[in-house]
Protein backbone atom coordinates (compact mmCIF):
# COMPACT_ATOMS: atom_id res chain seq x y z
CA UNK A 1 0.00 0.00 0.00
CA UNK A 2 1.50 3.38 -1.00
CA UNK A 3 0.57 7.04 -0.72
CA UNK A 4 -2.92 6.24 -2.70
CA UNK A 5 -3.83 3.72 -1.05
CA UNK A 6 -3.50 5.64 2.25
CA UNK A 7 -5.14 8.66 0.37
CA UNK A 8 -8.09 6.39 -0.49
CA UNK A 9 -8.27 4.87 2.95
CA UNK A 10 -8.66 8.87 4.66
CA UNK A 11 -11.27 9.37 1.78
CA UNK A 12 -13.53 6.27 2.69
CA UNK A 13 -13.07 6.94 6.42
CA UNK A 14 -14.31 10.41 6.08
CA UNK A 15 -17.11 9.43 3.78
CA UNK A 16 -18.04 6.56 6.58
CA UNK A 17 -17.90 9.21 9.37
CA UNK A 18 -18.97 12.09 7.94
CA UNK A 19 -21.56 11.45 4.79
CA UNK A 20 -23.54 8.54 5.87
CA UNK A 21 -26.15 8.93 7.79
CA UNK A 22 -27.60 5.48 7.51
CA UNK A 23 -27.37 3.04 10.45
CA UNK A 24 -26.39 -0.50 10.53
CA UNK A 25 -27.41 -2.89 13.74
CA UNK A 26 -24.51 -3.58 15.56
CA UNK A 27 -22.09 -1.64 13.37
CA UNK A 28 -21.46 1.57 14.09
CA UNK A 29 -19.95 3.58 11.06
CA UNK A 30 -18.45 6.40 12.49
CA UNK A 31 -16.27 4.63 14.56
CA UNK A 32 -15.32 2.43 11.19
CA UNK A 33 -14.58 5.78 9.67
CA UNK A 34 -12.56 6.87 12.35
CA UNK A 35 -10.57 3.87 12.27
CA UNK A 36 -9.98 3.92 8.26
CA UNK A 37 -9.21 7.58 8.75
CA UNK A 38 -6.21 6.46 11.56
CA UNK A 39 -5.12 3.59 9.03
CA UNK A 40 -5.10 6.18 6.28
CA UNK A 41 -2.76 8.36 8.26
CA UNK A 42 -0.07 5.88 9.39
CA UNK A 43 0.19 4.38 6.05
CA UNK A 44 0.66 7.65 4.39
CA UNK A 45 3.50 8.08 6.83
CA UNK A 46 5.26 4.95 6.25
CA UNK A 47 5.16 5.33 2.54
CA UNK A 48 6.40 8.53 3.07
CA UNK A 49 9.02 7.24 5.55
CA UNK A 50 9.92 4.39 2.73
CA UNK A 51 10.27 6.66 -0.22
CA UNK A 52 12.58 8.57 1.55
CA UNK A 53 15.07 5.94 2.75
CA UNK A 54 14.84 3.90 -0.75
CA UNK A 55 15.91 7.57 -2.65
CA UNK A 56 19.40 7.68 -0.16
CA UNK A 57 20.78 4.41 -1.65
CA UNK A 58 23.50 3.70 -3.65
CA UNK A 59 23.83 1.14 -6.14
CA UNK A 60 27.19 -0.76 -7.01
CA UNK A 61 27.27 -3.28 -10.16
CA UNK A 62 28.86 -6.48 -8.46
CA UNK A 63 30.58 -8.62 -11.78
CA UNK A 64 31.28 -12.85 -11.39
CA UNK A 65 33.08 -14.81 -13.00
CA UNK A 66 32.26 -18.21 -13.39
CA UNK A 67 34.83 -20.91 -14.72
CA UNK A 68 34.07 -24.28 -15.64
CA UNK A 69 37.05 -27.00 -13.84
CA UNK A 70 38.09 -28.42 -17.87
CA UNK A 71 38.46 -24.91 -19.33
CA UNK A 72 41.36 -23.08 -19.77
CA UNK A 73 42.65 -20.32 -17.65
CA UNK A 74 41.27 -17.05 -18.92
CA UNK A 75 43.96 -15.09 -20.05
CA UNK A 76 44.34 -11.97 -18.72
CA UNK A 77 43.87 -8.37 -21.08
CA UNK A 78 46.85 -7.08 -22.55
CA UNK A 79 48.16 -3.99 -20.37
CA UNK A 80 47.81 -0.59 -21.78
CA UNK A 81 50.60 0.56 -23.47
CA UNK A 82 51.47 3.70 -21.66
CA UNK A 83 50.60 6.46 -24.43
CA UNK A 84 53.69 8.57 -25.33
CA UNK A 85 53.07 12.75 -26.07
CA UNK A 86 53.42 13.39 -29.38
CA UNK A 87 56.47 15.59 -30.38
CA UNK A 88 55.96 18.95 -32.69
CA UNK A 89 56.73 18.73 -36.26
CA UNK A 90 59.29 21.03 -36.68
CA UNK A 91 59.20 22.20 -40.37
CA UNK A 92 62.83 22.53 -42.26
CA UNK A 93 64.40 25.51 -43.65
CA UNK A 94 64.50 25.36 -47.13
CA UNK A 95 68.50 25.28 -47.86
CA UNK A 96 69.77 28.44 -48.65
CA UNK A 97 70.82 29.11 -52.29
CA UNK A 98 73.95 29.49 -53.37
CA UNK A 99 76.02 32.71 -53.45
CA UNK A 100 75.88 34.56 -56.50
CA UNK A 101 79.42 34.75 -58.38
Amino acid sequence: MGIGGGIALIVIGAILSFGVSDAIDGVNLTVIGYICMGAGVIALILAIVFNAQRSNTSHTAVVEQRTTPNAPPAQAAPAAQPVQPVQPVQQQQPPAAPPAV
